[in-house]
């Protein structure tokens, strides 16, 4: 947990080992900046929908409503803020949108009705979804020739913020009134400040050449990488498992007790942390990223046929059985993550590396819009035999363009 990343040398190999605390240079700058931000996300994930029904008064169908017109228009921002870091350079973009998030998180504290609401959470959407694609470009160059490692080395730090985050909005929640939810959003906002100010150590990445013949838009020209992109979309709807229908179904469908829904994501969390740098570390060719996701997917339906077989159970053997299906359902995140962050860089070639991450983001984002549709059928199954058939979005995009990704490594140049 605390280990620096080192590097071992060796004739004709740099072996690199990373964990939560990065080398010092770059690579700690980014992690701090990391850190911090996602430190605010965690303040806000589950509180700001209450600060919207509680304190604005918002109905949840309005916020509902509004969160989905945000989050489509949002997803536009991704490629043509990801090309812009491509031809500037990454770290200005990133340094911008931080601002525009600072702004735009600040903006929740003067909503009063449901169209102010509306527009800034559409601006927050805009700018989050670009920060996201700079960011993957960001990300590509502070993490050189071990750049799909080093990402799993962030994932794992983003989180530790989550979590210590989560323990300031445990806190606001019990507090109750409106000023200590306001407070988890004034706070949030100032995380944005404050990545703003860490990122400015980051050395000012200059634009990668591009081939003069080249289509302007080539990750939208790109065939196999918008297949991946598409297929890295039905996938992601995993992460939905623990935030929406796993507490629906534990406490409609099991006698585990209801504690046990906190308990389970903690258990989610310490398992992300303590192995996606170990297992990111092994899977860092395309061959081996293809085979990580693939992996992911089987992972994910065992997962699913173990949480739709704990109905019925005693209370203590439901738990035992969900626990040890969210520890499955784990293990296949972090290959997952590690199967895609390798998938992300190496398909994509070294000058466009913002405009590929954010169509990648584009189809995270329509996957998680998705997500609720085939969630929803699973919190329905009433027996266990209906609950892998619901899954069975999970496992079965896995079948499909990895497979080519498995055998074919990518011959295109990777960006230092």
């Amino acid at each position: 947990m605390t280990a620096a990343i080192s590097s071992a040398h060796s004739p004709g190999r740099n072996v690199m080992r990373f964990s939560l605390l990065p080398e010092p240079g770059p690579q700690r700058v980014y992690g701090l900046a990391t850190l911090v931000n996602t430190f605010g996300f965690g303040l806000v994930v589950t509180s700001l929908v209450l600060y919207f029904t509680r304190v604005v008064h918002l109905g949840s169908l309005q916020v509902g409503l509004g969160l989905t017109i945000s989050g489509l228009i949002g997803l536009v921002a991704g490629v043509p803020v990801g090309a812009l870091a491509d031809r500037h350079g990454p770290r200005a973009v990133v340094r911008v949108t931080f601002l525009v998030q600072f702004l735009s998180a600040l903006g929740y504290l003067f909503i009063r009705d449901f169209a102010a609401f509306v527009v800034v959470a559409t601006v927050d959407m805009l700018a989050m979804n670009a920060n996201q694609a700079a960011d993957g470009a960001l990300l590509r160059r502070v993490g050189g020739e071990d750049a799909a490692v080093f990402r799993s080395a962030t994932h794992a730090i983003t989180n530790v913020g989550i979590s210590l985050g989560a323990v300031g909005c445990a806190i606001a929640v019990q507090i109750g009134t409106a000023d200590a939810y306001r407070a988890l959003i004034a706070v949030n906002a100032l995380t944005f400040l404050g990545a703003w100010l860490v990122s400015a150590r980051l050395p000012k990445y200059e634009p990668l050449p591009a081939p003069d013949d080249g289509p302007r838009w080539g990750a939208l020209a790109d065939r196999a990488f918008v297949g991946y992109a598409a297929h890295n979309a039905l996938m992601s709807m995993q992460y939905m498992i623990l935030l929406l229908p796993l507490p629906l179904w534990i406490v409609g469908h099991t006698r585990a007790p209801g504690w046990s829904v906190g308990a389970l994501l903690l258990l989610n969390t310490f398992i992300v942390i303590a192995f996606q740098v170990r297992v990111g570390r092994n899977v860092t060719t395309i061959r081996q990223g293809g085979a990580a996701v693939r992996r992911a997917g089987l992972l994910f339906t065992v997962s699913c046929c173990a949480i739709g077989f704990s109905a019925g159970l005693p209370g203590w053997a439901a738990l035992l059985l969900l626990a040890a299906a969210i520890a499955v359902l784990s293990a296949g995140e972090v290959n997952h993550a590690a199967g895609t962050f390798t998938l992300d860089f190496g398909l994509a070639p070294a000058h466009a590396q913002g405009q590929y991450q954010g169509l990648a983001g584009l189809g995270l984002g329509a996957g998680g819009a998705a997500a609720p549709t085939p969630k929803a059928i699973m919190v329905k199954a009433t027996c266990p035999g209906e609950f892998p058939c619901a899954a069975s979005t999970e496992a079965a995009p896995s079948v499909g363009p990895t497979q080519g990704l498995h055998t074919a490594p990518s011959s295109r140049p990777m960006a230092n």
